[in-house]
């Protein structure tokens, strides 16, 4: 029987942002970790785990001072001698973001060395979530300890969410990744893909294309499409969500991720998948009014429970 906790599965890395010219504000973020940050935030009573690797530097050493300061353990995650988080640097022209990566011996590749450790994690968790981007930072071998982990997880009760995201610079070729992202749908009760990424992967020719494709593995999907309608599909029906339109975004940083987190929220909250979507289109909106990737928990819970302006 799964219990009351939250995990996500994945890599947080340092986050550069805010430049002011030699000046840089530094944060943690990641696509996983944002997803919890707000899954967190609007379900405060659930017990929030990030499950990876870090390292034993002052900067790895900060990021679980952090979480624990936000309310997020690491569970058995290993804390790895000689290693160090991953880094990124966000460049803006207005709203829209560009990223610059140093992350290839980062600590979290490794989040899936020690299986027992994986399995702890995850052992009694209400839902588990991860992404292809955890996937695309493991070698072949250590994917099929973590989609095991996850699977065990899955038999265990846990509700499984997996978004594809499919970034293509991590992956060796196109064909490696459609192979594990398929393998890893396999194991996921709810699917938050990402259309243009959907697009670029699969050859989708529309968002419904996409439900079509992941329906015949997935019981619940959400298309996110930018500042278009999701598509919601649970079995069989279909239906869009308008998203909610933002005149002059601040950073579009985390916004996908946070749409995840607020919809999974929603859904473990009691919310059926249209309320769900609706909710996240709010959050998602909220997201992208402020600077980085992690919106105060105020602003994210506001905006869930309709109460401000978007």
């Amino acid at each position: 029987m799964a219990g009351n906790g939250v995990a996500s599965i994945g890599e947080c890395m340092l986050e550069l942002s805010g430049q002011t010219g030699p000046n840089w504000r530094m944060g943690f973020a990641g696509d996983t970790f944002n997803t919890l940050w707000a899954l967190h935030a609007l379900s405060g009573d659930r017990p929030a785990t990030y499950v990876s690797a870090f390292g034993d530097d002052p900067f790895s050493q900060g990021q679980i001072g952090f979480f624990a300061e936000n309310g997020i353990g690491i569970g058995s995650s290993p804390v790895i001698p000689g290693a160090r988080p991953g880094l990124y640097a966000i460049t803006l022209t207005g709203a829209e973001r560009s990223f610059t990566y140093w992350r290839g011996d980062a600590a979290a590749r490794q989040l899936a060395s020690d299986a027992e450790a994986l399995s702890k994690s995850l052992k009694n968790q209400s839902l588990v979530y991860f992404s292809g981007i955890t996937l695309a930072i493991l070698d072949e071998a250590a994917r099929k300890t973590l989609l095991s982990a996850v699977a065990r997880a899955r038999a265990a009760g846990s509700l499984i969410a997996f978004d594809p995201n499919y970034r293509p610079r991590l992956w060796r070729n196109r064909q490696d990744a459609q192979a594990a992202i398929i393998e890893a749908l396999d194991v996921t009760d709810i699917a938050l893909p990402t259309f243009p990424d959907e697009q670029m992967l699969f050859d989708d020719a529309s968002p419904r294309a996409t439900a079509e494709r992941l329906g015949r593995q997935v019981g619940e999907i959400v298309v996110k499409n930018g500042e278009q309608p999701a598509l919601v599909a649970e079995n069989a029906t279909v239906e869009d969500v308008p998203a909610i339109h933002v005149a002059a975004p601040t950073d579009t940083t985390g916004a996908g991720d946070s749409f995840n987190g607020g919809y999974l929220a929603a859904r473990l909250a009691g919310h059926g998948p249209r309320e769900a979507a609706r909710r996240a289109h709010r959050v998602a909106a909220a997201v992208v009014q402020v600077s980085g990737a992690l919106a105060p928990f105020e602003t994210l819970q506001t905006a869930f429970d309709g109460l401000g302006p978007a």
